[in-house]
């Protein structure tokens, strides 16, 4: 198989539904101003990436517009970067080195998040002729391509195809993603952990559940005497029936309160480490879960709650 190449990515401009190409070359190098210094990840891109991954700049310009294979010494690096190697000064125009390469800084990253797996605070981006150069390498790490609509994603993914095949001796040796297809293999992934993640909270409700079958049925077998006495004072089996449930009720209704407000820790506690990871439950998530544990309680507890009504109230007083 061949490497994709800055000329594999200017074929694919050809096609009238393609709006934007980004090549995207990936490395790691020293990176030092001064006397402060750290290892850190180096992309090499065009000044299209910036659109392509909707992200904002925080300070200075992004890349800019230039012919791919001019090696423009210019980067543009994320905010921890900036912090790291330049603290409180000024960082813009400012000369940084990259392995034995010097490039001047000409903006700083705003957006937050991931990109090709790294923090995008903790890259530098250069143009990916630069990276090339700073590298020693004419292959790129991957092209990322816009189509100008919905539409044309199916058939821009054909042109590609078509066209690096053409260019690569007739050898199929490159593989097209598309957003569609990231999506479904998410979908996929979260299908399966809701269903494994579902299948757990179904055995600990049952667990649960047997819980509090068993409380309920002590509770029962120690107060067989009260039982009795309020059965030869008149109550009926319907009274004792309501009487075990609304405990059990209590009991079910306290321990799903207990585990919503350890449940809200856990997500203040995630949201705090993890300030890009939603972890809010819906309302009706909320809601469901404290009525499926009040129905479990209750239904668990109809046994002991029918063992108690149907006491003999002779025999339980004899037991006293």
């Amino acid at each position: 198989p061949r490497d994709l190449t800055l000329d594999d990515a200017l074929a694919l401009t050809r096609s009238y539904r393609v709006r934007r190409i980004a090549p995207l070359n990936v490395g790691s190098a020293e990176v030092s101003h001064g006397e402060r210094s750290r290892e850190s990840v180096i992309l090499g891109s065009s000044h299209e990436l910036l659109t392509i991954r909707h992200w904002e700049m925080g300070q200075g310009r992004f890349l800019p517009p230039m012919d791919l294979d001019r090696p423009t010494p210019v980067a543009v690096i994320g905010s921890t970067i900036r912090n790291e190697l330049f603290g409180a000064r000024r960082a813009l125009g400012e000369w940084i080195r990259i392995g034995d390469r010097r490039f001047r800084v000409i903006g700083v990253i705003g957006s937050e998040g991931r990109s090709i797996g790294v923090d995008v605070q903790e890259i530098i981006i250069i143009p990916v002729a630069a990276a090339q150069q700073l590298f020693n390498t004419a292959s790129l790490f991957r092209v990322l391509v816009e189509a100008k609509n919905r539409e044309a994603i199916g058939p821009v993914k054909r042109f590609i195809i078509k066209t690096l095949q053409a260019r690569h001796q007739g050898v199929k040796d490159v593989t097209v993603i598309t957003q569609d297809a990231v999506l479904a293999t998410f979908d996929r992934i979260l299908g399966a952990l809701t269903y494994a993640v579902g299948g757990i909270a179904a055995i600990s409700l049952a667990v649960a559940g047997i819980l509090i079958m068993n409380v309920m049925l002590v509770a029962v077998s120690q107060r067989t005497a009260e039982i009795g006495l309020l059965k030869a004072l008149g109550a009926s089996p319907r009274q004792i029936v309501i009487l075990i449930l609304a405990e059990a009720l209590l009991l079910s209704l306290l321990g799903s309160v207990a585990g919503l407000v350890l449940g809200e820790v856990g997500s203040l506690v995630i949201r705090h480490a993890l300030p890009v990871l939603p972890a809010y439950a819906p309302g009706w998530a909320v809601l469901t879960a404290v009525l499926v544990a009040i129905t479990t309680g209750l239904l668990f507890s109809l046994l002991p709650a029918r063992r108690a009504a149907r006491l003999d109230p002779v025999q339980a007083l004899a037991r006293r």
